[in-house]
């Protein structure tokens, strides 16, 4: 169960808030429609109620705020808009990179595909679907973790009528299996023929939460359907006579042979079809404009030839059929869809009716045949092969037991090796670096160690650190611009499981880089100047260290900068900040008046700890002392330590609210 209560926006300067004081209940078993036109607020409610948005109010899911949910793409699963994820990233490889997050089996990647006709579709990229596979592909990512609820916005916005048949049989089939469904909608008809219960909004305020009967009994416009053989010349005169008599009538043509009269009564409508010698096949008033064709069951025929009252294409509620005056006119006249005894009226089934009758279709459909509603490859915009059941749900599963709500590790080494922009970004570090060294050594005058990093002095950093700054803010900037990860929650989550995670993908991408480039690096300068220049430093150790920190170092600054920031940018500017402005400020400090130094300090720490270093560890922490004293090191770690210390902030703080 879905419970919201007093959900309140924060205003926005003079402007009343968006949402004030709204509180509804989202039932198990039950689809909820959440009604209101354009700037409503519903959207506004549900990022209130998924806590995307500050304000007031508390949304309890099962008993529990979002927040207090460990796991919380499994409670509840979302779709807003489209869906998030880089464009580049296949169908596939996005929902495999999912189950890592949640921690479901990777082949629920598959079953989630079958069942919403993607399969054949699988190696597409995600921007090159459709408005309909884009919407497909949102519900198989809300369906991964197979959530217990589910929340959209406007799941069937740009839909074709196939496809938002086809989307809202899932929802049904979700309910009918006991889990909880809200989503909203601009469209009346819809929530009328979908839901039932529907809570409507207006200028951001709640002002009805009814059962679908009524809803559609108070909110709805009332017509007089009609079928006729003889609809289009009957539609013409209905339009004629209300000219004519100086009212106002509407008449549209549903399709075949069908008429919905606004405006206008059965027995008028009846009268213009006697005098006319026009056959009438049903004369009915109706409570709901539903449009043709609405709702999942097949329609139904009563013994007397019409539909069955209550039926998706009657409107919803009870549809009263009259006789047409019991007209006969000199060809056949008009007929009545009635008793030939009594003219008795019908009321239709219950709501309550229709959805045991829709649950119990839907149970033996996932018995029977459970894959045959969607077949796997469907083309897009199809609907499914058997549109009177609801589509099949992927089967259940069981979650893998995880001590944290992510698995980060698996989740960021599919999301940095899913799309190629991490592959393109070292081979052009490399091709740059090589070139950089040869023109180095061409030119002159640069030490050993520089000419094999390809590092002039004339720039700040060499094109290894910078390219190792660079994919380490992909590392967080790519989530906030396509966010994929924790979809339910919009953005990507403060967690430190998942900091941790892309700190140790940034660090070993960062050493294979800083390896390759100065391996590359002195094969072009063999290649092309031979042996002399490719030689290997005598202190070659402290300058791998000091070489191998640098790279990290920067690939651990983008990670941090772009985290905070929740930009690639920003991220990348981090990383050319620390030469640009660190260095300058370390040396000033460096170079000023100094009484003492911090020479000795490995002696020092082995008397303070009293225990040997092991296999030389003495002399590796010199190296690293001697490291961080340097200008950039210093500079670098600084940065790193103020970085570190202001997501940790931002983070508590999030927590905090």
């Amino acid at each position: 169960m879905i419970q919201a209560f007093g959900l309140t926006s924060t205003s926005r300067k003079d402007l009343p808030p968006a949402v004030d004081d709204v509180s509804f209940e989202a039932r198990p078993g039950r689809v909820t429609a959440l009604l209101g036109a354009t700037g409503a607020g519903k959207t506004s409610a549900l990022r209130l109620m998924l806590e995307l948005q500050q304000g007031r109010g508390i949304t309890q899911f099962r008993g529990r705020p979002l927040h207090r949910i460990a796991h919380p793409s499994r409670e509840v699963g979302v779709l807003l808009g489209d869906v998030p994820g880089h464009p580049a990233r296949t169908v596939r490889g996005h929902l495999r990179m999912l189950c890592a997050a949640a921690g479901v089996p990777v082949r629920r990647a598959d079953e989630v595909l079958e069942a919403v006709g993607l399969v054949s579709l699988r190696d597409e990229r995600l921007g090159t679907l459709s408005r309909g596979m884009d919407r497909r592909l949102g519900l198989a990512c809300a369906l991964l973790p197979n959530p217990h609820s589910l929340v959209l916005d406007e799941p069937a916005e740009g839909l074709s009528s196939g496809e938002s048949r086809w989307l809202h049989g899932m929802l049904r089939a979700h309910a009918v299996r006991g889990g909880t469904v809200l989503f909203t909608t601009a469209e009346p008809k819809e929530a009328a023929r979908v839901a039932d219960r529907v809570v409507t909004l207006e200028q951001g305020r709640l002002v009805a939460d009814q059962e679908t009967p009524e809803f559609a009994r108070t909110r709805l416009r009332p017509r007089v359907a009609v079928r006729s053989p003889h609809a289009v010349r009957l539609a013409a005169l209905l339009a004629k006579e209300a000219r004519a008599a100086h009212r106002s009538v509407e008449v549209v043509r549903e399709g075949g042979n069908r008429l919905s009269v606004y405006g206008g009564t059965c027995a008028e409508v009846g009268e213009i079809a006697f005098r006319h010698g026009i056959l009438v096949h049903q004369l009915a008033d109706e409570i709901g404009d539903m449009g043709p064709g609405a709702g999942f069951l097949p329609r139904e025929e009563t013994p007397g030839g019409g539909r069955r009252p209550g039926s998706p294409d009657s409107g919803v509620g009870a549809a009263t059929e009259t006789e047409a005056g019991g007209a006969r006119g000199s060809g056949g006249g008009a007929e009545a869809d009635e008793d030939a005894h009594g003219g008795r009226s019908r009321h239709g089934s219950s709501l309550e009716a229709d959805s045991e009758r829709l649950r119990h279709n839907g149970q033996e459909a996932r018995s029977d045949s459970p894959k045959e509603s969607v077949p796997s490859g469907s083309a897009p915009g199809k609907a499914s092969a058997s549109p009177t059941l609801p589509s099949p749900l992927p089967p259940p599963i069981s979650v893998r037991s995880a001590a944290g709500p992510l698995r980060p590790l698996r989740y960021e080494i599919r999301r940095a090796t899913g799309i190629g922009t991490g592959f393109l970004a070292a081979a052009a570090v490399l091709v740059t670096s090589a070139l950089t060294a040869v023109l180095l050594a061409r030119i002159g005058h640069t030490p050993q160690a520089r000419l094999l990093a390809a590092w002039p002095r004339e720039l700040p950093l060499p094109p290894a650190a910078l390219g190792a700054g660079l994919l380490g803010a992909l590392a967080f900037g790519d989530e906030f611009r396509h966010p994929a990860l924790a979809a339910d929650r919009g953005t990507v989550p403060r967690r430190l499981g998942l900091l941790t995670a892309k700190l140790v993908v940034a660090a070993v991408t960062a050493l294979l880089l800083a390896l390759l480039a100065v391996g590359c690096d002195a094969e072009v300068l063999y290649l092309v100047y031979g042996r002399e220049l490719a030689e290997v430093p005598g202190d070659w150790l402290v300058l791998s260290a000091s070489w191998i920190g640098l790279v990290i170092g920067c690939a651990w600054a983008g990670v941090l900068a772009a985290g905070i920031f929740r930009s690639t940018t920003a991220g990348l500017a981090a990383v050319v900040s620390v030469p640009v402005l660190g260095v300058p400020l370390v040396q000033r400090a460096l170079e000023g008046a100094s009484v003492r130094t911090a020479a000795g300090l490995p002696a020092r720490l082995r008397e303070v700890f009293l225990v040997q270093w092991p296999f030389g560890g003495g002399r590796y922490l010199a190296g690293a002392v001697r490291v961080i004293v340097q200008p950039v090191g210093g500079a670098l770690t600084l940065s790193l330590t103020a970085l570190l210390c202001t997501y940790l902030l931002t983070s508590l703080r999030g927590r905090v609210r």
